[in-house]
């Protein structure tokens, strides 16, 4: 049920289903669920890796965005300019 569990928050992508499973991961006696557990838990791994990758590249972007817009806005003075 927990391998279930596991491929099913990879195939989703769901980082939040990811960490409740491994913070319950259950002791395996059968070596080929092992196995399998060993590869998906690499696939989860990779996985993170990943989506951390995106989030960091989508990041820089909002960053880039945000500097454009501050540097197209107008100046304007605190101050009352009544001299003109």
């Amino acid at each position: 049920m927990w391998l279930n569990r596991l491929k099913i928050a990879i195939v989703e992508k769901n980082p939040d289903a990811l960490a409740k499973l491994l913070d319950d991961v259950p002791q395996l006696q059968d070596p080929k669920e092992i196995e399998e557990a060993i590869y998906l838990l690499k696939e989860a791994t990779s996985l993170m890796e990943r989506l951390k990758d995106e989030t960091k590249a989508s990041m820089k972007q909002i960053k880039k965005n945000l500097d454009f817009l501050r540097s197209t806005d107008i100046p304007t003075s605190k101050k009352l300019d009544i001299k003109s």
